[in-house]
């Protein structure tokens, strides 16, 4: 029988996220499903594809994908900056619902909605196309790259200190499904010998 007066380990987990990135969001809603079901510590960071991918070669369209990306991201560090990290929870959240439920691409619409949702300052609609925040979202993308321990697209996600690119979902996992993955992911976590593990990706569901 297990004794409750013991206190239960919290598992630390940081997501590194580009609001724009559906595999992302996905991710991101598989953790807070563990976080609902489990007692887990879960952070959210922000990272850039945009940045990610600014010296690189791509294809005409991912490129225009890419350049568009850094508008959200940038808000989302300027909000981490004037107001917390606890604010991007709740921002990725508005901001992701309009661009991955929604499918709506007009981001300056979709940021400024996101705010007014918030209750945040309309002002940090400004950051989307401006330099003022590139520092802090680049290190904040460069803290997810290091705990990955090289160059990784989003998600990014630390389990008790320990980095992956991943895991990439195609859908959202719910109730135990969701906590076996993260059991299992945890497992991964701790095995000092694991690089990576890779299959092909079927029909993306956001939903």
């Amino acid at each position: 029988m297990e004794d409750d007066s013991v206190p239960r380990a919290v598992t630390p987990v940081v997501l590194h996220f580009d609001p724009t990135c559906p595999f992302a969001w996905v991710t991101s809603r598989w953790l807070l499903e563990v976080e609902r079901l489990q007692l887990i510590d879960l952070r959210f960071r922000v990272m850039s594809l945009s940045v990610l991918n600014e010296h690189r070669e791509l294809e005409p369209w991912y490129r225009e994908f890419n350049d568009r990306a850094r508008g959200p991201a940038r808000v989302c560090a300027a909000a981490e900056a004037l107001h917390g990290n606890t604010v991007l929870r709740d921002l990725y959240t508005a901001l992701g619902r309009r661009l991955h439920l929604e499918r709506n691409n007009d981001h300056d619409v979709v940021i400024t909605e996101s705010l007014d949702e918030l209750g945040l300052p309309a002002s940090l609609a400004k950051a989307a196309h401006g330099d003022e925040f590139d520092a802090a979202l680049r290190a904040s993308h460069q803290a997810g790259q290091e705990a990955v321990g090289e160059e990784a697209g989003a998600p990014v996600v630390t389990v008790d200190g320990v980095g992956f690119f991943g895991p990439v979902l195609t859908s959202i996992p719910k109730g135990d499904e969701a906590i076996r993955l993260f059991q299992a992911t945890r497992t991964l976590a701790g095995t000092g010998a694991f690089a990576e593990l890779k299959r092909g990706r079927g029909a993306l569901d956001v939903r």
